[in-house]
This record gives structure tokens, C-alpha cells and sequence, in this order.
């Protein structure tokens, strides 16, 4: 991992509380911030040239009200984590952070340890949101298991799953009550819109909110005809459409990687966009519903 440079940012006056500035205390509630846009951090602590423009990024989202960040003990092997807590240095209060397990860790043991690593790279000692990163060989309920403890130790607010299809998600809540999940994080864009057939509609019956992840590919839909043509038509740009478009279900919020001030406050400027009927109606021509049940794609 990188050493990552904490300089003092520019916070609002809220943070010179003692608690914000000492991470005693969670952060903002998970459940007033998974709507909208929030901050994923995927890539992000890979480059040790690149550390300062990406803690600018993410600061600069937190001054937008962009305040959910997302990251992962994965992520540049826990460099992503660092990254975040440099820029959250000073705003605890102001931000709810989602991290997540790996699930090679993810037994009794290994999540609370793998937790414990987070806190410290993050620089607090509550995770508002801690996420298992997907379903592995460790028994569902151990993870559970784990997760209460985190819970009874004032160590994580609540928990979550990633990447868990129709299927996973009924043996989640055949364990858990359905209302103990704060969100599923899934892979969901224009490309990938499998989770259209069943598992949102589920979700949002079970009143889970769902996260998407890399909502543009990764970058990939910025070339495509149709969001060209549509960001031409409305004055935007093609990731606003695609973020848009995101956005436009009930109970889903988006988390896109932006590592520069302009894309975060391009993706930003998604919030007040809207889509048309005629454009909505050119992007299923272009990027068909599903048809038919299939397995939950990841990246």
C-alpha cells in the first residue's frame, strides 16, 4: 500500500467538533444517503502520484453532498481505504462509509479482523456500512454472526451484502430479518440490465435499497451512439445520461468512481437531470430490458 499524504482540508465548521475530528462516532446515516449519488473509490489508491488529485476528488463530492463513500479492503489491497480516510481527516460526521469483506475473511474471525483493518486505514472507529463483497465458501450465517458482533461493539452501524443474486438474497432473509439489510450492491447499468427481471423488483419489495456499481462501465458507455446523441439533444453529457438513467428507479443509488474535480462535479450535475420519454424509450431500443430471468453479472 501507499503512503498516502494527509493534508488539512477545507471543512465545514461542523468539523471542528472533537468527535468528528477524533472518528469516535459514525457518520451520517446510511439510511438518509442510499438515494441519489454517492463516491466509489475502485482504482483509486493504486497510484501513489495519483493520491492528492483523488483526495481532492472525494472531498470535493463531500462539499457537493455527495457523502456516501463507498470502498473496500480490496481495493489496492486496502489502499483505497487510506485514500478515503485522508480525505474524510477532520469530517467524520459529515460522511456514512460503506466498506466490505472479502469473503475468503469472512468467518467469525476473519470479518472482524478484516473490519479492524479497515477502522484503522480509515481512520475511525465506526464503519457505517460494512458489506460482505460477495458469497464465498464461509456459511452465510457465520458472516451474520460476525456482523453482530462488529454490530454489539460499536465497531460497524449496520451491514449489507454485494453481489448477491435473487436467489442469495431469499437465503440472506431466510437468516436475517429483511429489515436488518441496509442495501445489496450490484452491477447495474444500461449494459447490464439483468437485474431488471427479478432481483430489483424483489429488492424494492423487501424495501432493500439497492447501490449500483460502475453505472457507466467503468467508462465504457461514454462512446456509445445513443447516450451521444441523447447528452447532445438534453445539454449534457454522455455519463449524466447514463447516471440518470440509474437514478431514475425508485430505491437505487449509483456509486461512479470519479478521480478528478471536473468528473465528480460533471457526475454531480446528474442530479438534476431528468429523462424524457423519447429518451428513455431510444435507450431500451438501443440497450433492451430483459426478457427472461438470468445470473447476476459482476465485474
Amino acid at each position: 500500500m501507499t503512503s498516502i499524504p494527509r493534508p488539512t482540508p477545507a471543512v465545514p465548521s461542523s468539523a471542528t467538533d472533537p468527535q468528528a475530528q477524533s472518528g469516535g462516532q459514525s457518520g451520517a446515516s446510511p439510511e438518509n444517503l442510499l438515494s441519489g449519488l454517492g463516491l466509489g473509490t475502485w482504482g483509486m489508491g493504486e497510484n501513489p502520484d495519483k493520491a492528492k488529485l483523488e483526495i481532492a476528488a472525494l472531498q470535493r463530492g463531500i462539499d457537493l453532498g455527495m457523502c456516501l463513500i463507498d470502498t473496500a479492503e480490496m481495493y489496492a489491497d486496502g489502499g483505497a481505504e487510506e485514500i478515503v480516510g485522508a480525505a474524510i481527516a477532520g469530517r467524520r460526521n459529515a460522511v456514512c462509509l460503506v466498506s466490505k469483506v472479502m469473503p475468503h475473511h469472512a468467518d467469525r474471525r476473519g470479518t472482524v479482523a478484516a473490519c479492524e483493518r479497515s477502522l484503522r486505514r480509515l481512520g475511525v472507529d465506526c464503519i457505517d456500512l460494512y458489506l460482505l463483497h460477495w458469497l464465498g465458501d464461509v456459511p452465510l450465517a457465520e458472516t451474520l454472526e460476525a456482523f453482530t458482533l462488529l454490530h454489539a461493539a460499536g465497531k460497524i452501524a449496520r451491514w449489507g451484502v454485494s453481489n448477491f443474486d435473487i436467489d442469495d438474497m431469499q437465503e440472506l432473509v431466510g437468516i436475517a430479518a429483511a429489515h436488518e439489510v441496509a442495501t445489496n450492491q450490484v452491477l447495474y447499468n444500461l449494459t447490464r440490465r439483468g437485474v431488471e427481471f427479478d432481483l430489483l423488483p424483489w429488492c424494492q419489495q423487501s424495501r432493500i435499497p439497492v447501490m449500483a456499481y460502475s453505472p457507466i462501465e467503468q467508462g465504457r458507455l461514454l462512446s456509445s451512439p445513443p447516450l451521444l446523441r441523447i447528452a447532445e439533444r438534453r445539454g449534457a453529457s454522455p455519463a449524466q445520461i447514463a447516471l440518470a438513467w440509474v437514478l431514475r428507479r425508485p430505491g437505487v443509488m449509483a456509486i461512479p468512481k470519479a478521480s478528478s474535480l471536473a468528473h465528480v462535479e460533471q457526475n454531480h450535475g446528474a442530479l438534476s437531470l431528468r429523462l424524457e420519454p423519447e429518451d428513455l424509450a431510444e435507450l431500451d431500443r438501443a440497450f433492451p430490458p430483459p426478457n427472461k430471468a438470468v445470473r447476476l453479472e459482476m465485474l
